[in-house]
């Protein structure tokens, strides 16, 4: 660790291909697509644009952003023609793979036959998906509200808590990430997300982080935490508990064995209800389950979801019971686009994949192999890798420069992502210091592409 301690980054960055010519670089598994030729706009001339029409909040990975102008299942395509290997899916959120035949063929024969009408006339593509959604889900949760994304749907969720308890108090977890409008930017709790505006009624309880928390892996004593909040911060009874069981914008954190059903206890006495927000750990991406909060033995009251649902089209959800369904009625609840037919003919092509294609076993076989090859590189050869975790294709390695210390290595990250880029892999990068790597590929990544992944990643981890 000595030879990382101190060195900056500029001292990091010795040329890639000059090193490299001692040894072969990783080969890339083989696949049988050749992209369409592109004769569109180059990189630059889009940057141009985009820096001049485009919001500036935008941001890009990579000194020289990549120009992605083609996909094909767990595979991306540069203006070149270059093919990489995706482990991050757009945020979680491609589950079945690039322009899958089946989910693209869905949805352009609903595009031809009616692209959008309104949800006050009938249709049956939204029956359709919300009756085989419903079924995905336990208990009496079968009532499903389509919003057009995971920030609409955890605004809707809390809305509903509220009318049904007659509670305002939310209470969210530190380090969460659940939107960025106002009701969802208050539950988020990492100053990253959060910008000075009135955020009312939501308070944040210790995240029960195994790796950085101070109780470790001991859930329950998290759980004390959320206790003392109702006791000490509310009138007693709240609306509702939030959390993602897997965080992922906080850098891919599975929350503490034993915490979320301490808290469910605790939440249910003061009156209120428990929303899952499976925004990004729902839909097989587990492997072990097809929801986040099935492995933690708990049933949420709602459920709310978006990015894989429907493998990129924009799409969200939130699904409850009939009753609370109903705090709706007091009032007209309307949403123009949610319940499109052409992007619910694309969720409901998604399950279909899902099922056909066995994609949460894959989820879980090879996330597990691909999760053991990471710990493995932990073990012998990496000592700034400080942490592997998560499950199935929602996994995180952190890097830091301390292993006691925990000490963030988020200048090194950039350049172990840069030098992975050249190799060919696109990898995520979050956590509130930003010095994790968020691994969530497409469901069809194979035990040829966790291969290829982790000889790239120990190339370039050499390389400091």
């Amino acid at each position: 660790m000595k030879r990382i301690l101190g060195r900056r980054l500029s001292q990091l960055t010795t040329s890639f291909s000059n090193e490299s010519c001692a040894k072969p670089l990783p080969k890339m598994p083989s696949f049988d697509y050749t992209p369409l030729p592109y004769d569109g706009p180059t990189a630059g001339e889009i940057l141009k644009r985009r820096s001049e029409f485009l919001s500036p909040s935008f941001f890009h990975f990579y000194k020289k952003p990549l120009n992605i102008v083609e996909g094909k299942m767990q595979y991306l395509f540069d203006e070149e023609g270059r093919r990489y290997l995706d482990a991050f899916a757009g945020i979680a959120t491609v589950c079945c793979g690039h322009c899958h035949p089946e989910i693209t063929e869905a949805i352009i024969s609903q595009t031809k036959k009616l692209q959008h009408s309104t949800v006050l006339y009938l249709n049956h593509a939204i029956a359709d998906f919300a009756e085989a959604l419903a079924s995905k889900l336990p208990g009496d949760l079968k009532v499903v509200f389509f919003t057009n994304s995971g920030t609409e749907a955890n605004e809707l969720a809390i809305m509903m808590a509220r009318l049904y308890t007659g509670c305002h108090d939310i209470i969210s977890i530190r380090n969460a990430y659940h939107g960025n409008a106002s009701g969802t930017m208050g539950s988020t709790a990492q100053k990253n997300w959060k910008f000075n505006v009135i955020q009312s009624g939501v308070h944040h309880a210790q995240n029960p982080d195994p790796y950085r928390g101070v109780f470790g892996s001991e859930g329950e004593k998290y759980a004390r935490d959320v206790q003392e909040i109702i006791e000490f911060g509310t009138s007693g009874q709240v609306a509702a508990f939030i959390a993602e069981a897997i965080q992922g914008v906080g850098g891919i954190v599975e929350l503490a064995p034993g915490y979320l059903p301490a808290v469910y206890k605790t939440i249910k006495e003061a009156g209120g209800l428990f929303i899952a927000d499976e925004v990004q750990s729902g839909f097989a991406r587990p492997g072990s389950h097809f929801w986040g909060f099935q492995a933690h033995g708990v049933t949420p009251d709602i459920v709310t979801m978006a990015k894989g649902i429907g493998n990129g089209i924009p799409l969200g959800a939130v699904v409850t019971t009939p009753e609370i369904a109903k705090v709706l009625t007091r009032r007209n609840y309307f949403n123009t686009f949610g319940g499109n037919p052409v992007c619910t003919a694309a969720g409901l092509a998604v399950l279909r994949v899902l099922e056909k294609e066995k994609l949460q076993q894959n989820a879980f076989a090879v996330g597990s192999y691909l999760k053991d090859g990471l710990k493995s590189l932990q073990e012998k050869k990496h000592d700034i890798i400080g942490d592997v975790r998560g499950r199935g294709f929602m996994l995180g390695v952190e890097l830091v420069t301390d292993r006691q210390l925990k000490t963030p290595a988020n200048a090194e990250i950039l350049h172990v992502m840069e030098l992975m880029k050249d190799m060919g892999v696109l990898v995520g990068k979050g956590g509130f210091y930003g010095n994790v790597f968020r691994i969530t590929p497409p469901l069809c990544f194979s035990k040829e592409d966790a291969d290829y992944f982790l000889e790239v990643m120990d190339v370039a981890l050499s390389k400091l």
